[in-house]
Parts: C-alpha cells; sequence; structure tokens
C-alpha cells in the first residue's frame, strides 16, 4: 500500500547539502522492509517522502503529483523497474531516478542508462549510499537548472539591470511602495512604459523584496525567440529520437520552478502560446509539449511591454482574458524627462559602476554637466543616459552639448545648496518655455526673486 511520509515544517541541517530538504523522493519497491527503510532514512533530510508497493501505485502516484527523484526497483512482479521506467518516459517523466539493483552486469547498466536512469545503488545497500546517490540527483538537477538558466541572464545583457530601483522623485516613490506592498503576495504584476524607463530595474527591484530572492530570477524577452521554438522554450517538450528513445527536455518554467519569471515584451507571444500561459497562471500546473502529465509550477510572474495591450486586445492579437488575467497590478515606468530630479542619482552610480567595468577614471558631475543633463529630452530615458555616461568614459570626456554652461557654472560643486536651487529654478524656466512668471507660480515664488537670481548668476 501506499505510505505518505509527513512533511515537517522545518528540517534539520543536512551533511548532504541544504538541497535535499526541498525535495519530493518516490520509493517505488515491492518489499515494505526495503521501502520503509528508505522512507525512515529520507524523511528527516528531504521535503517529501511517499512509498509505491508496485508499478501501478507508482503510475497512479505520477499521474497526480510530482516528485524530483524516483528511487526505483528494478525486480518487481508483472514488470521490471526499467520496462516500466521506459514506459512513464513516453507519458512524461519528470523526476530523476535511481535504480535499485542486485546485478550490476554490464547489460543491466547499459539498459538503465538507455531508460534514462541517472544513477544506481546494489542491493544489499547501506544508508550513507542512498543519501548519497539522492543527494547527488539533487546537485546534478541544480548545477543543469544554473546553466540553463545562465543563458538568459547573460542574454539580458546589462548587469548593471540588478541594480536597485534608484530615485527621490515622487512617482518612483510611489512605485517603490507599491512594489513593497506586492513583493509578498503571488498576484501578477505588469510593467508598462517606454523603452528604457527601467521595467526590468523595478522586475528584479520585486524579486529582492520578496520571499523568492534566494531563487532564481529569469529575464526572458517574447520578442527574440522564434515563434515556432517559443512554446517548447517555455514550456518544454517530449519527443521520440531518431531511435525510438523518448527525448525529455525542460523549458524555462520547469528550471525557474520556486523563483521569478519575468516576461518582457510578453505582447509578442503567439495566439496558441498565450492560451498555453493563461492556463499555466491559472492553475499553477504545466504541460510540456507532447506530454500527458501536468507538472505543479510553483511561478511569480512578472510581464512588461512597451506596447499597447489593449489596442492589441481590439485587434485581435491579444486574448482578452489572458490581459484582464495579468493586468491585475499595473505598473507604469515614467520616462526620464517626468523624473529629471534622480539624474543626479542615476547618473552618478553610472559613473561608479560603469568607470569600474571598464577600469577607466570616474568623470566629475559638475553643475554645469548635471544642469546640461536635467535640460536633455532624453528619448530613450534610463538607458540613453547609461549610453551617454559609458561614451563619455571611454573617450575621456563629456560631449561638447553636457559638457560646459555657457555662465560658467561648470566649476561649482553639484551638490551645494546654491547649485540645487539654481539648477532647480532653470530647470523650471526651461520648461516654462522661459515665461518666469509662469516659472514663479510652479515654484511658489515671485517673479522678481526669479528675476534677482538671474540677474545675480549673470553677472
Amino acid at each position: 500500500m501506499n505510505n505518505v511520509q509527513k512533511v515537517p515544517t522545518h528540517k534539520a541541517p543536512s551533511e548532504f547539502g541544504n538541497g535535499l530538504s526541498t525535495a519530493s523522493v518516490l520509493v517505488v519497491d515491492d518489499e515494505p522492509g526495503i521501502r520503509n527503510f528508505i522512507g525512515k532514512l529520507l524523511h528527516p533530510v528531504v521535503g517529501r517522502v511517499e512509498q509505491a508497493a508496485n508499478a501501478e501505485i507508482a503510475s497512479r502516484l505520477l499521474d497526480t503529483t510530482h516528485f524530483d527523484i524516483v528511487i526505483l526497483d528494478n525486480v518487481m512482479p508483472g514488470t521490471t523497474g526499467l520496462s516500466w521506467l521506459v514506459e512513464q518516459r513516453k507519458l512524461g517523466f519528470f523526476a530523476d531516478t535511481i535504480l535499485i539493483t542486485a546485478f550490476a552486469d554490464m547489460d543491466t547498466a547499459i539498459e538503465a542508462m538507455r531508460a534514462g536512469a541517472v544513477d544506481f545503488v546494489l542491493k544489499p545497500f547501506r544508508s550513507n549510499q542512498i543519501l548519497n546517490a539522492v543527494a547527488r540527483c539533487v546537485d546534478r538537477v541544480n548545477l543543469r537548472r544554473e546553466n540553463y538558466l545562465l543563458k538568459y541572464e547573460l542574454a539580458s545583457g546589462n548587469d548593471l539591470a540588478r541594480s536597485r530601483l534608484l530615485g527621490s522623485s515622487a512617482v518612483i516613490q510611489n512605485i517603490r511602495t507599491t512594489l513593497e506592498r506586492a513583493a509578498p503576495l503571488p498576484t501578477p504584476v505588469l510593467l508598462t512604459g517606454d523603452t528604457g524607463t527601467g521595467k526590468e530595474v523595478a522586475a528584479r527591484a520585486l524579486h529582492v523584496m520578496s520571499d523568492r530572492a534566494d531563487k532564481a530570477f529569469v529575464p526572458i524577452n517574447c520578442a527574440t525567440i522564434s515563434g515556432d521554438l517559443i512554446e517548447s522554450e517555455l514550456f518544454g517538450q517530449i519527443r521520440q529520437d531518431a531511435a525510438g528513445r523518448t527525448v525529455r527536455r525542460d523549458g524555462v518554467f520547469m528550471n525557474a520552478n520556486g523563483g521569478t519569471l519575468y516576461l518582457d515584451e510578453v505582447i509578442e507571444l503567439p495566439l496558441d502560446v498565450q492560451a498555453s500561459l493563461l492556463r499555466v497562471i491559472e492553475h499553477r500546473k504545466l504541460r510540456p509539449v507532447g506530454s500527458a502529465r501536468e507538472v505543479p509550477l510553483d511561478l511569480r510572474f512578472i510581464f512588461a511591454t512597451n506596447g499597447n495591450l489593449e489596442d492589441a486586445v481590439h485587434q485581435g492579437k491579444f486574448r482578452e482574458d489572458l490581459f484582464h488575467r495579468i493586468n491585475v497590478l499595473n505598473i507604469c515606468m515614467p520616462v526620464l524627462r517626468d523624473r529629471i530630479g534622480d539624474i543626479k542619482e542615476l547618473a552618478l552610480m553610472f559613473i561608479q559602476q560603469i568607470a569600474k567595468s571598464l577600469g577607466v577614471p570616474p568623470l566629475t558631475l559638475s553643475e554645469g554637466v548635471l544642469l546640461n543633463l536635467s535640460r536633455y529630452d532624453w528619448p530613450g530615458n534610463v538607458r540613453e543616459l547609461r549610453n551617454l555616461i559609458e561614451r563619455s568614459l571611454i573617450v575621456g570626456e563629456w560631449p561638447a552639448e553636457f559638457a560646459s554652461d555657457r555662465n560658467g557654472l561648470e566649476v561649482e560643486a553639484v551638490d551645494s545648496l546654491a547649485a540645487v536651487e539654481r539648477r532647480h529654478i532653470l530647470t523650471v524656466l526651461d520648461a516654462c518655455g522661459g515665461n518666469r512668471a509662469e516659472a514663479g507660480r510652479r515654484l511658489g515664488i515671485s517673479r522678481k526673486t526669479i528675476d534677482r537670481k538671474c540677474a545675480m548668476w549673470n553677472d
């Protein structure tokens, strides 16, 4: 009979590695003594362990429950463990398998490898042999997952995107507060806004604030994956190779399980993939392409686009039901010209990080430079600011249009109170087209005060 070991709230630290504490294990053996021995051995160190007395019970368990590892006896009544494993892989078998066998001949080893077993333990065995085999499986899975996800981390292209959400402007403070409130919740988040406004930075900030901070953050740009490949890339695939063997390829979702998935340019997803994504979000289960089984999924979804999803819905390019499912919490990232007060903090951060990365001396951010940066419109937003700073560091000086000011402001310290006041007043004047009366109204001061300040700066 099936025997379920209860999961303790906390697992004691294990000498075999921390990864065991979250692993789920199924023990399939017709001998009750061996099943109970392995179950009691693993119970204190793994997240969940269940038992099956035969292949039929094991099949039913796999239809309803996901396991990371299956410990499988090869010699059982009715069918061998390896024959059962071959059948299950065709249906969708998502666990690493440790084979228990009393025979260590070459034929059994070759058959086990072809069937997909990753390790085997000889009978009779000692407790540390089972524990070491399970630990190796966990380490193998984690290493495979890290290597798989690394290409997406590298593809994001910008290590600086890992930085925290900088800025003290009111709009950024409101966004930061919203992210803090959303962080502990499973609710999907949709980030919108122009290209270069920092949507991925906000997504990473949300991940760091959440209880998944120690898990993977996986950035995927949906626009960069070919339409005929994206479904198998995201959901995974089970197929038969030319030799008739079952090949399983885990996709992004399964490898990111437990962490946060950031789907940028979600508007570019094909309609059939949108339907599959909706099922995943609603049911928290994943069915790889070609699989007869679903796998439970634990993912935090963050979506982003610089397009208009509502227009895409009206044009029939984006599913309305998916739009409403992901549009629960919509955070619009502001353009840089609407947060001019944050340019100083952003520029100083970029100067420090990029100079260190390139191994070049930093540039001075003087009041004149900062004033010119503040007057610029920044159509490329924060990304354009970063690129400008990188170019300037490479050539060793600011571009002429940003380097100095006709009023000689270059020499004044960027942090002096007088400099901050002057920059703020001149920026508002620029926004008002030089209308001093309107600038005074916005600043809450008289026009005479502005006249007096401008006369003093022009002396």
